[in-house]
C-alpha cells in the first residue's frame, strides 16, 4: 500500500474530470425543466401549438440529460468513497443528512420525469402540468443539498473533534445555518440559468445564421436566451456578495485569487498580470480597488499570503487566471444579456442583425468555460484544505494504487457517454416537427410570438 499524497495530484485530476463533465449537467437539472414547463404554461394560458410543441420536444432532451446526470452522478458519488475514503468516514456523520435527502431528491425527479415524459397523451393538460412541478422542485433540492455540503467544507461548523474523533455534531447547523453556504448556492443557481439558458438558446442561433427563423425557432430561442440574459447581469451582483464573504470567511483564498503577497492598507486590485516572489507582474495596477470591492472601504486592510505559511497557500496562478476567467466569461454575457434586453425592450422584437446571433451561439462555451473557471476557483482557492482549516487533502486522499488506472478508464467512459449523447441529441433535433397552423407573427405582442 502506498501512502496516500503519492497519488493526490492523480486523484484532484480524476475528481476535476468527474466535475467538468458532471457539473453542466446539475446546470440542466437546476433551470431545464423550468423553462420546459413554462413553454407548456404559455401552452395551457393562450392555446398556442408552438409551445406545445416545443416543451415536447424539449421534454426528450431533458430525459436524455438527465439519463446522463445519473451516470456521471452516480460516478461522483463513488469517488467520494474511493478517492477520499478519510474524509468520508471522519466527517460522514455531518454531511451525511444533506446526502441522503440529495438521494431522494433523485428518485423522486426521475419518478415524475417518467410521468412527465409519458403523460403527455395520457393525462390531462392540467394534471400532466403538475407533475412536471416536482421535477423543478426535486432538480433545486437536489444541488441545494450537494452545495450545502460545499459550503460547509469551505467553512466548517456544527461540530467538534475530540480525540480525533468528530463529536456533538449538528448537521443542520452545520450545513444549513452556514453563513457561507448561501453565496454558494445563490450563485450556482443562477449559474444554472445562465448556462442551461445560453446553451439552450445557441443551436436556435446557429439555425437563425443558417436562415431557419420561423416562430418555432424564434420561441424556441427566446425562451432560454431571455433566462440567461436576466441572470447574467444578476450574477455580477451576487459576486460582489460572494467576494465579501470570501474575504471574511477565506482571507487566504482572496490574496490568491488577487495575488496579494502581503497583507496590505488600501490594497490595489491588479488586472492580468503572472504572480511570482509575492506580488504581481506585467499586470494593471488600480490603485486601492481591492479594498473597495472587498470592504466597500478604499482603505481597509486585505489580508496577504504573508499570513500563512507557504505550504497552505493555495496555487495563486491557478486560482487568479481561473477567476479571471470566470469574470471576464461573466461580464461578456452579462453585457449581450444586457444588450438583448434594451433591444427587445426598444422594439418588441428579438434582434435582427448577424452579429448578436454569432455572440449568441459563442456564449454557450463562454458560459461553459465561466462555469468551470468559478468551480476551480471555488476547489483549488481552498487548497491544501478538504476541510478548511480542519483536514488538509493530503490526509483524506486514498492509498490505493490504481487510481490513474481508474483515469483512464474513466476518461474513456465519459468520451463514449458524451459521444452517445451528442448522438441523441442530434437525432432528437432532426426529428420533423409536426405540421403547425398558425400564422407566422413575428411580433413579441403575440402569444409565443418572437
Amino acid at each position: 500500500m502506498i501512502p496516500g499524497p503519492e497519488y493526490l495530484d492523480q486523484a484532484r485530476q480524476l475528481q476535476a474530470l468527474s466535475f467538468t463533465v458532471h457539473i453542466p449537467l446539475v446546470c440542466f437539472g437546476i433551470a431545464f425543466p423550468a423553462m420546459v414547463l413554462w413553454a407548456e404554461w404559455r401552452y395551457l394560458r393562450t392555446g398556442d401549438a408552438v409551445c406545445r410543441v416545443l416543451a415536447r420536444r424539449w421534454t426528450k432532451v431533458m430525459v436524455a440529460l438527465f439519463a446522463a446526470g445519473v451516470v456521471t452522478g452516480t460516478v461522483l458519488s463513488f469517488e467520494m468513497g474511493l478517492l477520499w475514503p478519510s474524509f468520508t468516514a471522519t466527517f460522514g456523520s455531518v454531511f451525511g443528512l444533506a446526502f441522503a435527502i440529495e438521494g431522494f431528491s433523485f428518485f423522486v425527479e426521475a419518478i415524475f420525469l417518467g410521468i412527465y415524459a409519458y403523460g403527455w397523451d395520457r393525462l390531462s393538460p392540467r394534471l400532466h402540468f403538475a407533475s412536471g412541478i416536482p421535477v423543478v422542485i426535486s432538480g433545486l433540492t437536489g444541488s441545494f443539498m450537494v452545495i450545502a455540503v460545499n459550503g460547509w467544507m469551505n467553512h466548517p461548523q456544527g461540530f467538534r473533534i475530540e480525540n480525533g474523533r468528530v463529536v456533538d455534531v449538528q448537521p443542520l447547523t452545520a450545513l444549513f445555518g452556514n453563513s457561507y453556504f448561501w453565496h454558494e448556492f445563490v450563485h450556482m443557481y443562477l449559474a444554472g440559468y445562465l448556462v442551461a439558458g445560453f446553451a439552450v438558446a445557441a443551436p436556435y442561433a446557429f439555425a437563425r445564421l443558417r436562415g431557419r427563423w420561423d416562430r418555432y425557432h424564434r420561441t424556441a430561442f427566446a425562451i432560454p436566451f431571455t433566462a440567461a440574459a436576466v441572470t447574467a447581469p444578476l450574477q455580477v451582483l451576487v459576486g460582489d456578495w460572494v467576494a465579501r464573504d470570501v474575504a471574511v470567511q477565506q482571507p487566504v483564498k482572496l490574496a490568491a485569487i488577487e495575488g496579494l503577497g502581503t497583507t496590505t492598507a488600501g490594497a490595489p486590485e491588479h488586472l492580468l498580470g503572472y504572480y511570482t516572489d509575492g506580488h504581481v507582474i506585467w499586470g494593471i495596477e488600480i490603485p486601492r480597488l481591492l479594498s473597495l470591492l472587498a470592504f466597500h472601504d478604499p482603505g481597509a486592510t486585505v489580508t496577504g499570503l504573508d499570513s500563512v505559511p507557504l505550504s497552505d497557500q493555495p496555487p495563486v496562478n491557478v486560482v487568479r487566471y481561473a477567476f479571471q476567467t470566470m469574470v471576464g466569461g461573466g461580464t461578456l454575457l452579462a453585457l449581450l444579456g444586457v444588450v438583448f434586453l434594451v433591444l427587445v425592450r426598444r422594439s418588441r422584437r428579438l434582434p435582427e442583425t448577424r452579429w448578436f446571433y454569432r455572440a449568441a451561439v459563442v456564449s454557450a462555451p463562454v458560459a461553459y468555460v465561466a462555469l468551470i473557471a468559478g468551480w476551480v476557483t471555488t476547489e483549488v482557492g481552498r487548497q491544501p484544505w478538504v476541510v478548511y482549516g480542519v483536514m488538509r487533502t493530503e490526509d483524506a486522499v486514498t492509498g490505493a494504487t490504481t487510481v490513474p488506472f481508474g483515469y483512464g478508464a474513466l476518461a474513456a467512459v465519459y468520451a463514449l457517454l458524451i459521444a452517445g449523447l451528442i448522438w441523441v441529441l442530434r437525432v432528437l433535433a432532426r426529428a420533423p416537427l409536426p405540421a403547425l397552423s398558425i400564422p407566422d407573427a413575428p411580433s413579441l405582442r403575440q402569444p409565443g410570438g418572437a
